[in-house]
């Protein structure tokens, strides 16, 4: 059962997720962080009040948002493994176990990772869902029924991921008004590793046209790859320039992008900000998986460009993407894990404004939750609060969390409790 939690809390937050309009608060510190003591009533804050002394006050942070993953494969490494470490191989794995996949499977591996999730203080996701051939069905009837247990922990948004073709089917249609109806988004595969064909111009603008008459968001995972830079992402912007779509467009991975020169990149950053498209940029994946040239040369990375992307005015977020399947067989779904591995990988600080909101209040927004993000009077009691005091530290080594929602602690999560295999060893026995 959860805990009561504290009626006060006195404690560090990033300036970025306290109420902007609060004239009391000051500006945060050269970390961007402010101390608080945060009064709680009924499961919301009541009050916050700026504390003059920060000294060993933990960090916290409003709970994080993933805004790009897939529960529908998550925990399927052990009976699918990418030892190859290739985007074609983990291709080949999830095809093999899509063509097995069933209702009870999705439902063991989703529920694992809906748990996991929730203890390690996320509070919504948008997983993708393979939509097409064998896996379609029971990852939908599993993943749907998730949702509605859920759905008093977490919000769990789906995307149907298919070949952007699919659409212009009337299975495809059919498809989409299911989707439109769970409220779900219209979802697909964009460029490079995929074969480019004269037909993408056509599939795309039928699901563009789809989505706008469904008024259904769309999600595409677009040039995951190091290959013909932002292919994916001139065929979109060319379509949208030539006619606008009224829907929220996010686009996924955009990893070839960061391959761009420096002028061409921030010229096509300028296009995805006109168009007020949006960037979920995913890391761990990407790290892993592209970029493999041979084993005597080194390796590039292609991830999408953060820091140039914010400059535009596209709002960019940070996802997961995988957990523990044939794409990573690391991914894990900790949101503190992937702050921390971004803020090296992208050149991404957390004392920077830049740095937090990819997690936070960005991912809320391509949600489109009810509640931003940000810690004022009325707002939820919800909150990640770590063992750290400051960032370096939180950067240096994993810090241990405890997740407070509606004024009460959540049970800590897996990864702060002994395995069997150690307790059985008497490891962690009380002496």
């Amino acid at each position: 059962m959860n805990a009561e939690a504290p009626q006060r809390l006195r404690l560090q937050l990033p300036r970025v997720l306290l109420d902007p309009e609060q004239a009391d608060l000051p500006c945060g510190d050269a970390d961007g962080l402010l101390p608080v003591q945060l009064e709680i009533a009924a499961g919301r804050i009541a009050a916050i009040s700026p504390l003059s002394e920060s000294r060993d006050l933990p960090l916290a942070l409003t709970p994080p948002v993933d805004a790009h993953v897939h529960l529908d494969k998550a925990f399927s490494w052990s009976g699918h493994p990418n030892r190859e470490g290739s985007l074609n191989a983990a291709l080949a794995a999830n095809l093999q176990e899509g063509e097995r996949r069933s209702v009870s499977e999705v439902l063991q591996r989703g529920e694992r990772g809906l748990d996991q999730a929730w203890r390690y203080g996320l509070r919504a996701l948008r997983s993708h869902v393979d939509s097409g051939g064998a896996a379609a069905e029971p990852s939908w009837e599993a993943l749907l029924e998730l949702r509605q247990r859920w759905r008093d922990r977490l919000d769990l948004q789906l995307v149907a991921l298919v070949p952007v073709a699919h659409w212009s089917s009337a299975a495809g249609r059919q498809l989409a008004r299911r989707v439109a109806a769970a409220g779900g988004l219209l979802g697909g595969v964009l460029g490079p590793p995929y074969r480019h064909s004269r037909a993408d111009r056509a599939a795309l603008a039928a699901l563009l046209q789809l989505a706008d008459e469904l008024g259904c968001g769309v999600d595409l995972h677009i040039d995951e790859s190091g290959e013909a830079p932002a292919l994916g992402l001139r065929l979109l912007l060319e379509q949208l320039e030539r006619r606008p779509c009224s829907v929220p467009i996010t686009c996924s991975h955009a990893s070839s992008m960061g391959l761009l020169p420096a002028a061409p990149q921030r010229r096509l950053a300028e296009r995805l900000a006109q168009q007020r498209l949006a960037v979920v940029a995913l890391p761990t994946t990407n790290f892993w998986l592209l970029g493999r040239r041979g084993e005597r040369d080194l390796p590039q990375r292609p991830l999408a460009p953060l820091r140039q992307l914010q400059r535009a005015g596209v709002p960019v977020a940070v996802g997961g993407d995988n957990v523990q399947d044939p794409w990573d067989p690391g991914g894990d779904g900790d949101p503190l894990e992937l702050l921390r591995f971004t803020y090296r990988a992208c050149h991404c600080p957390p004392w920077q404004r830049q740095g937090v909101i990819p997690f936070t209040t960005v991912p809320a927004q391509l949600l489109g939750l009810a509640w931003d993000g940000i810690v004022r009077r009325g707002a939820p009691a919800d909150l990640l609060i770590t063992s750290a005091s400051s960032w370096s530290e939180l950067l240096a080594r994993p810090p241990q969390r405890r997740v407070l929602r509606a004024g009460r602690w959540l049970p800590p999560p897996p990864t702060q409790q002994p395995s069997a295999a150690l307790a059985s060893l008497g490891v962690f026995a009380t002496p």
